[in-house]
């Protein structure tokens, strides 16, 4: 077994940035394999090679197996891995993504563990959600009442933009078909949403359970990231998707989604987001080093370097 720093993994320059990565990639009943530094997918019509540093989340649906190589080369690429229903609308299990810095986490942790800038985060993120209005001095509870308002006036706008009728919001857990068209597309967006969030916390290192609006779950902090664009980019695609009716709506909504996330760079604007959130400046971030870094901590906040043994030295 070889030690972290002697790991074959590519170097943080030759990955592709997560920025500039495809939003994702749903498969579903086939066999991943992987070809040199591609993976594939094969199943009745044949064989589809599929770059795998440039995928930000690959979603597996019903119906898929992956070989252990497979998930080598996207651990590797730094590629997120989602396991995920059928019409790729439940989340079932993620396949974390290469991390070599934890100049954010620990950014985000220092952040959290301290009530008032826990606070500070969670005005910023409704700062994003509400640039005209100031969050400043505003309670958590005036916060979430302010969400739930304009979540169900992009409802009525799109509904009344589209043409597509809209009583109210349903979640029918474990029955998808449930739901009429609109809230239909409304669920397969947001999944889809929850794994490029998903795929950009793992990417930049931060922990997905330490949230800022949400709390209690180990996705916390990757349903706080992708609130921030569900009125402006996911709601209307889901709209747009549902004007021609409930056959096939998860699968236009995410072909819409996909095009909307690629075409608006939102991959890019979610790294940015979140490390202003988080008021990461770089300190300690090694993600541009050519090899690992891994140091030791001594007192005073001094950082040595590990690997070595110190019992007869003077560290500073």
């Amino acid at each position: 077994m070889g030690t972290i720093g002697r790991r074959g993994a590519s170097s943080p320059r030759e990955l592709a940035r997560i920025g500039d990565r495809i939003s994702f990639v749903y498969l579903e009943r086939c066999t991943v394999h992987r070809e040199s530094n591609a993976i594939t997918a094969e199943d009745a019509d044949g064989v589809t090679q599929i770059p795998s540093a440039t995928i930000g989340t690959l979603l597996l649906g019903p119906g898929t197996r992956i070989t252990h190589q497979a998930m080598s080369v996207l651990g590797d690429s730094g590629a997120g891995v989602a396991w995920v229903g059928e019409h790729g609308v439940r989340y079932y299990a993620g396949g974390r993504a290469l991390t070599r810095s934890s100049g954010l986490v620990e950014a985000q942790a220092t952040a959290w563990a301290n009530r008032r800038t826990r606070l500070d985060v969670a005005r910023a993120m409704y700062r994003l959600r509400f640039p005209d209005q100031d969050p400043a001095g505003r309670t958590r509870q005036e916060l979430l009442s302010m969400e739930g308002g304009r979540v169900k006036t992009c409802y009525r706008e799109e509904s009344a933009r589209t043409g597509v009728p809209w009583v109210r919001r349903e979640f029918h857990r474990g029955d998808f078909s449930a739901g009429d068209a609109p809230n239909q597309a409304i669920t397969a967006a947001a999944q889809c949403m929850y794994g490029i969030a998903h795929a950009v916390v793992a990417a930049l290192g931060c922990s997905p359970g330490l949230g800022f609006v949400h709390s209690g779950h180990e996705r916390s902090f990757v349903l706080d990231v992708a609130d921030f664009y569900r009125t402006e980019i996911a709601i209307p695609a889901a709209f747009d998707a549902a004007v021609e009716g409930e056959e096939d709506v998860a699968a236009r909504t995410r072909r819409l989604l996909r095009d909307r996330i690629n075409e608006t760079r939102l991959l890019d604007r979610c790294v940015r987001d979140i490390k202003d959130l988080l008021g990461f400046d770089g300190t300690r971030d090694t993600g541009d080093a050519a090899e690992d870094r891994v140091t030791l901590q001594s007192d005073g906040d001094v950082h040595v370097e590990s690997g070595r043994n110190y019992g007869n030295e003077i560290i500073w």
